[in-house]
């Protein structure tokens, strides 16, 4: 990368070529070359989505959440991803699961990170996949929890690739459990893919990134793990700038330092620096939000215009990407129809731009949260739209959380008279933490009418 450019830091990373670890070499020889072709699609309709039948989507979520317990707002994600129409074939799955010994919440968990498995054949897939892996001696408490942590090896093909992800996987879990990772590995190819990824791994898991992070590494389609002197330079990048390796964010970041290239990065430099960020500027927001050096020239310029389009001047722009570099993601339409959204709930141009400077990320939201949110406020609880305005962070709190328990708990006390004729500021109801909105509304009442308020807070409340 341009010298210029990239943040100098001590060089904290040392990789030696005699690394050791506890998998054996045997092993490792040929499992990583599997990662690149050994997954198939759980099942066809795995790549059903929620537009092709809001039929299915609507049973998919009161599947997910009546079936798995799932909150309704994971649930309703989920159904983007999978959708079907009837119970048969989860509810094979399901048992199948649960005849393997995983408990409710291994399944919930399961199902959570890949929903496709639903979708799958229970009988001719799922079920000889599990027994492959109990044939490996597995024991039934091996077995669902290897499968909890990486359950796409269900989604893999081929006898021979399931066993040797199965038998990786469990390694590095009772390598960590022992704290023996170390062990000789000479005998592979100096320079191959397979050395290289060991070796980086190895790297990552020495430096605290924990067993979910480098199984997904494994495998995804990345090569960020396949690289030697190129990995070595950006991971020396991504902890000198003082990334946590404990964290998602430490990998995301890791990914997009490798994944640039020093024309890409020098680019997207001269397209910050045209809008006003100075170079220290842009790795200050890199390390708030890493996927921000990653978006395209034509995707900064287009979300830049369309900002300005809505009313917003330069310096208000670059002051909104400063506050929340994760605007990026919301395209040029997107920001557009947001808008549009606003000014059809009754909002002013010049209103819909105070919200943007104060809350940046209102401009991602979907027009049916932000219909939602904003008439629950206004007409369930009498709030003026003004309100709104001065405080959008409303727009960001969960409905079910935080909104509503609260709402209802205060048109409980206008009802009996407790708060006078006008309603509290929203911004009093709503910004606090839970212990002071029980402190300011509840607590400060006799015995009986805490235990009434208190029932109505907690009524069909998400934790």
């Amino acid at each position: 990368m341009c010298s210029s450019l990239v943040p100098h830091g001590k060089r904290l990373v040392q990789f030696q070529k005699g690394r050791d670890f506890s998998v054996s070499v045997k092993l490792l020889q040929n499992v990583f070359s599997v990662f690149s072709n050994s997954f198939s699609s759980v099942a066809t309709a795995a790549d059903v989505s929620f537009r092709d039948s809001r039929k299915g989507n609507n049973f998919t979520v009161s599947y997910l959440v009546d079936s798995l317990g799932l909150a309704s707002k994971l649930a309703e994600s989920i159904s983007m991803k999978v959708s079907f129409e009837n119970k048969g074939n989860p509810d094979t799955v399901l048992n199948l699961l649960r005849s393997h010994e995983f408990t409710d919440s291994q399944i919930s968990s399961i199902i959570s990170d890949y929903p496709t498995l639903l979708v799958a054949d229970a009988e001719n897939s799922l079920g000889p996949k599990l027994l492959l892996m109990q044939s490996r001696g597995a024991s039934s408490s091996e077995l669902t929890e290897i499968v909890s942590k990486v359950p796409k090896i269900l989604g893999m093909k081929g006898d021979k690739s399931i066993g040797r992800y199965y038998d990786i996987v469990k390694e590095i879990i009772e390598a960590d459990k022992s704290s023996k990772f170390e062990k000789l590995c000479h005998s592979l190819p100096e320079g191959s893919k397979q050395e290289n990824k060991i070796r980086n791994v190895l790297v990552l898991r020495d430096l605290g990134v924990p067993q979910r992070l480098l199984f997904s590494l494994l495998f995804s389609n990345h090569h960020v793990c396949c690289g030697k002197e190129k990995f070595e330079e950006s991971l020396n990048k991504v902890v000198g700038m003082g990334f946590d390796p404990t964290t998602p964010k430490f990998v995301e970041a890791l990914c997009i330092v490798y994944g640039l290239s020093d024309k890409r990065l020098e680019e997207n430099f001269n397209v910050y620096k045209r809008f006003g960020l100075t170079v220290n500027d842009v790795w200050e927001l890199f390390k708030k939000c890493p996927a921000f050096l990653g978006y395209s020239e034509n995707r900064i310029i287009q979300t830049f215009e369309a900002l300005k389009r809505c009313g917003l001047c330069e310096d208000e722009v670059l002051s909104v990407f400063k506050k929340n570099p994760l605007c990026l993601r919301a395209s040029e339409q997107q920001i557009l129809n947001s808008m549009e959204t606003f000014i059809g709930l009754g909002f002013s141009r010049d209103e819909f731009v105070m919200m943007v400077k104060c809350l940046p990320q209102c401009i991602g939201y979907s027009a049916e949260m932000v219909k939602k949110k904003t008439e629950f406020v206004v007409k369930k609880m009498n709030w003026p739209l003004k309100v709104i305005t001065l405080f959008p962070q409303v727009l960001g709190y969960s409905m079910e959380k935080r909104t509503v328990p609260r709402c209802n708990v205060i048109k409980a006390l206008m009802s009996k008279g407790l708060l006078g004729s006008e309603l509290p500021p929203m911004a009093s109801v709503l910004a606090c933490t839970d212990q002071t909105f029980l402190k300011r509304y509840v607590v400060e009442h006799d015995e009986k009418l805490v235990l009434e308020l208190m029932s109505i807070f907690n009524q069909d409340r998400v934790s």
